[in-house]
């Protein structure tokens, strides 16, 4: 179901860290997966879902066998524009992909960034998730019902901190969530932090009163009862979780996000070809598809030239929501 809101259109993601060298059950020569020397940037701070996901589909590749001593690091900085523009400069290089998602095409747009997606290389589109709603263990707020009747009486005094740049999915779920609760978009006082690592400091300092992230990144602090799931924003409840959907607690409302992969441009037929048929034995793996159901991930896989027309259709959705918004 679809949100009817005018934000519909997008209902439906420096430190250097290494990944230290991982014991691998096979060659990856056989199925012609194995690349030599493959890196995965992540272009924001660890702990967050690209982090995450950068780091789950490298150690699955290897416990799978598809490749050896994959390199996952870091290059944080304006919303992901900074590691992309590095992504654009390494023309050529088949050995370097991107961890990315909807957060890095708002980014695009609100950090006016000279390199923009279409000048890099689409790999797949791998997982989405719904966005949840937390705040810290001492937070007032036992209920979805009890915040959400404060912020309509006072939305500028309840700071909501997202782990992406205006544009991005932890800001778009918020604004969507206003605008069906009857709060003027513009009237949110929406804190940005460059990914949820950081966004997970200020929500337990109470520098922001609620935080909106994906639920693969806070499932542990909320297993251990140091954050509080107040609502999810996907169709369905999240499974082994005694939290509402949005739709339950009265907002028509329904968002999910993506992540996915990106290469540099001008690639060989030949490199891009490799770096497809890596991703997709991903998929196809035990490992992976256990991945998915531990983070609560939905398989969106999209490959090719079909993930580079979803992201030229994601790109426009995003200005027009972001002109909508006056930003």
């Amino acid at each position: 179901m679809r949100p009817r809101t005018l934000l519909a259109p997008l209902a439906a993601g420096m430190v250097l860290l290494v990944v230290p060298p991982l014991i691998t059950t096979g060659s990856g020569a056989d199925t012609g997966t194995n690349i030599p020397g493959l890196r995965m940037m992540v272009p924001n701070t660890p702990g967050g879902g690209y982090d995450i996901t950068a780091r789950t589909a490298a150690k699955n590749a290897e416990d799978a066998g598809l490749n050896h001593n994959i390199e996952v690091f870091n290059l944080p900085g304006a919303g992901g524009t900074v590691g992309l523009s590095r992504l654009v400069n390494e023309r050529g290089n088949g050995k370097l992909t991107m961890s990315m998602g909807l957060g890095v095409v708002g980014a695009v747009h609100t950090n006016k960034s000279p390199s923009t997606l279409a000048d890099a290389t689409p790999v797949a589109r791998l997982v989405e998730e719904p966005n949840i709603v937390v705040v810290a263990k001492n937070s007032p707020y036992k209920t979805f019902d009890q915040l959400l009747a404060d912020w309509k009486k006072k939305p500028r005094s309840l700071p909501v901190g997202g782990g992406s740049s205006a544009g991005g999915p932890d800001h778009l779920a918020p604004m969507m969530m206003a605008r069906a609760a009857g709060i003027a978009p513009k009237s949110v006082n929406y804190v940005p932090f460059d990914g949820g690592g950081e966004l997970l400091a200020s929500v337990l300092g109470g520098k922001v009163k609620f935080g909106v992230s994906g639920i693969s990144e806070y499932r542990d602090q909320i297993e251990s009862g140091e954050l509080r799931l107040l609502a999810v924003t996907g169709k369905k409840r999240i499974k082994g979780f005694d939290a509402p959907t949005l739709q339950e607690s009265g907002l028509d409302v329904v968002f999910t996000n993506w992540r996915g992969l990106m290469a540099p441009p001008g690639l060989s037929d030949a490199q891009r070809t490799k770096l497809t048929h890596f991703v997709r034995e991903l998929r196809g793996s035990k490992e992976w598809k256990k991945s998915l159901r531990v983070n609560g991930w939905d398989d969106a896989y999209l490959s090719g030239d079909k993930y580079g027309r979803f992201l030229a259709r994601e790109d426009k959705r995003v200005d027009t929501v972001l002109k909508e918004l006056g930003q």
